[in-house]
């Protein structure tokens, strides 16, 4: 029989040296879903040779690199103040740790010194190693849904080999509680509270591979972190998005707080003090109720704060 499909395993570790591998092992596992591997991705190059003859032209590869995409149940450890095992990911999307013992674990943004990450991917006794990995992540709650990190990696190409499969450790991945009134008990913007069917944050981190001669890496470039949400219509004397949505001098900069999860250690709180709604382009018609899809953009107040993701 060749190589099962679905036979894979992940492993990542944060690096020391960008670039350089760390050797993640067995504890470095990651639990993920979904998972898609580009393991050559790059351009070719034509030679355009001027020919007496009909016929194709040889192609080199440039700007060799690897992507690779998955997703990871957004649960925190079952412990306060102990980071999750998907934390090494998250931090190589431009994000910083910040750790409070037997307390808190938090995550926001950050604008310099990003950290990279090694990873591993078997499929089968097939390795792949990707190299100074840095990414996107989009966080994703919907109702009646399991709630997701969805990750976006581009790395160096660091070869592939038939090696050895380490058996990973997946214990530190807990079980996720389903997006619910009962297990999602805060949704507001604007302090209104407002009946939710789907949130998402995506950092729109703009990831590019910088090769040149004597410096090959890949940098997270920029980034404008946006919320989409779709929630159910209320009366404008309630919410109104009309007059909020307004780019003009009399828009304000609104909050908004996500809560899901009640038992301790498997709280997650996400934070954005200072969004700008977007002006509303449409409605949505589910189950003959109004919805309203909003756009806020998470913008920074006194740099690096324009969300925080808080697990207690």
């Amino acid at each position: 029989m060749g190589i099962r499909f679905d036979s894979k395993i992940i492993l990542g570790k944060t690096e020391v040296t960008y670039g350089t591998d760390p050797t993640p092992a067995a504890a470095n596992g990651i639990l993920m879903t979904g998972v898609t591997i580009r393991p050559m991705d790059g351009e070719d190059v034509s030679r355009e040779l001027e020919l007496p003859y009909l016929g194709g032209q040889e192609q080199l590869t440039a700007s060799l690199r690897v992507e690779l995409t998955g997703k990871v149940e957004l649960v925190p450890s079952g412990t306060a103040g102990t980071a999750p095992k998907w934390g090494p990911l998250l931090r190589a999307c431009g994000c910083a740790e910040t750790i409070v013992a037997a307390t808190s674990v938090t995550y926001n943004p950050v604008t310099d010194s990003h950290e990279s990450i090694t990873l591993y991917f078997w499929m089968g006794g097939t390795l792949h190693k990707i190299l100074g990995a840095r990414g996107n992540a989009l966080f994703r709650w919907t109702a009646q849904g399991i709630p997701y990190l969805e990750f976006t990696f581009t790395g160096l190409y660091g070869g592939v080999t038939e090696t050895s499969r380490t058996a990973p450790t997946l214990t530190g991945f807990k079980r996720p509680k389903i997006v619910s009134k009962a297990a999602t008990p805060t949704f507001t913007i604007n302090s209104v509270s407002l009946v939710m069917r789907s949130c998402a944050l995506d950092l729109r981190n703009q990831v590019e591979p910088r090769l040149l001669v004597g410096l090959e890496e890949v940098i997270i470039v920029d980034r404008a972190d946006q919320i989409t949400a779709q929630v159910e219509a209320v009366p404008v004397s309630t919410f109104n998005p009309y007059t909020l949505g307004q780019a003009n001098e009399a828009a304000s900069l609104i909050a908004l707080s996500l809560v899901h999860g009640t038992a301790a250690g498997y709280i997650t709180t996400l934070s954005a003090p200072t969004c700008q709604l977007q002006r509303l382009s449409g409605f949505e018609n589910q189950q003959k109720v109004l919805e309203w899809p909003l756009t806020l953009n998470a913008l920074p107040n006194t740099g690096n704060d324009q969300w925080t993701l808080t697990l207690t």
